[in-house]
């Protein structure tokens, strides 16, 4: 079987969950697993993927593993420089897996991941320049211009998320105040709604019911079960999430003019609930509004596995790479071999030749000197 025709495991990581997924060529899970996130332990994170990993390969032939983490990824896809929602700090996560596992990985931001499958299988089809955002425990994102992945120098563009918004504003885990993600991310809408609950206020009773009481227990998908079954309070704080969100696409725009914006992660389970917000306050926010074409602002097609899915086809695309580096090698160390030795036994018979015809010449020499008849 040709590698681009074989199957590979995709791991997606986040800030609660490791999913993993056996990918055929054409983006289709076949099989999947998931554990939860050991966020305070690398050695634990590892021992997870490799854990999941070996329990995929014991039902599957597989030839490479993609890993999407949800962090900074350095240029050369080995290490995760820093992860706000896990303790990864400059860990060498690849050659740390392939040593337990065998086979080659590839570490790859996670909304990179995502958006690579997007652009393959999903809402980007088509589309030259695509950028993606992905709404889950915090905001990641990625920018395809033309079929490529635009990873920046040091390999971690894309971090949209991270731009401050409001200067002075909610602490984030990255460190600064006022990040993108504390207004428009599944952190966000958790942390609003549970606000809601505490204060005591007589339209979150639906929010404390479906949390039996606790405001705790609330979270982003209860709140979009609730807004789905049209609980007006749940439709608000969905539709300042998709304000948030808004406002941010447009300052992307201004930056990188795409031709389409696709949204994914968990957030997007939301929909218009989320989305038509979101179109609304990016076409008032839109720099030039009214004078310039406007981006599509989408729903990603694959949800939350296109991660996943995007991990297992980067993998695929390295170890066909590495396969047909490794074939090329091969034919030039082998061109290299046979000419060298056609040069050693060119060489060998010139000697031999000048051998000969030194010998010659010493025995008409010898003749003349000794007066042979023959000479």
């Amino acid at each position: 079987m040709a590698l681009t025709q074989a199957l590979t495991i995709g791991i997606d990581i986040g800030g609660t969950k490791v999913a993993a997924g056996v990918v055929d060529p054409e983006g289709n899970i076949l099989d999947r697993l998931r554990r939860d996130t050991p966020t305070t332990d690398p050695k634990e994170t590892e021992d997870a993927i490799a854990d999941i990993v070996l329990d995929l390969e014991s039902r599957h032939d597989v030839i490479a593993v993609g890993i999407g983490a949800a962090g900074f990824v350095d240029g050369t896809r080995s290490s995760v420089l820093f992860a706000p929602h896990l303790a990864w700090r400059h860990e060498p996560l690849r050659d740390a897996v392939e040593r337990r596992l065998g086979v080659p990985v590839v570490v790859e931001n996670d909304a990179n991941a995502a958006a690579w499958s997007e652009w393959r299988f999903g809402g980007g089809q088509g589309e030259s320049h695509l950028v993606c955002v992905t709404l889950g425990t915090g905001i990641g994102g990625a920018i395809l211009n033309d079929g490529a992945l635009q990873r920046g120098k040091f390999g971690i563009a894309g971090e949209f998320g991270h731009m401050q918004i409001v200067p002075g504003g909610h602490r984030c885990e990255c460190g600064n105040r006022g990040c993108w993600e504390q207004y428009a991310s599944g952190n966000a809408l958790t942390r609003e709604a549970r606000e809601l609950a505490l204060s005591g206020s007589p339209v979150a009773h639906n929010l404390l019911r479906a949390a039996g009481g606790d405001p705790r227990k609330i979270n982003g998908p209860m709140v979009t079960e609730l807004a789905k079954d049209g609980d007006p309070v749940a439709v608000e704080l969905l539709e300042d999430v998709g304000r948030w969100l808004g406002i941010g696409l447009a300052n992307l725009a201004a930056a990188l003019d795409p031709g389409t914006f696709v949204i994914g992660g968990g957030v997007s389970d939301a929909g218009e609930l989320l989305l038509t917000p979101a179109r609304e306050a990016f076409k008032r926010t839109l720099t030039g509004r009214g004078f310039r074409p406007e981006a599509r602002i989408v729903r990603a097609v694959l949800g939350p596995e296109a991660g996943m899915v995007g991990a297992a086809d980067l993998a695929r695309e390295e170890a066909t790479w590495l396969r047909r580096v490794r074939v090329k090698t091969t034919a030039v160390t082998a061109k290299t071999a046979a000419a060298r030795s056609t040069r050693l036994e060119r060489a060998a018979r010139k000697s031999a030749a000048r051998r000969t015809g030194m010998r010659a010449d010493a025995d008409l020499h010898h003749a003349d000197v000794n007066g042979d008849p023959d000479a």
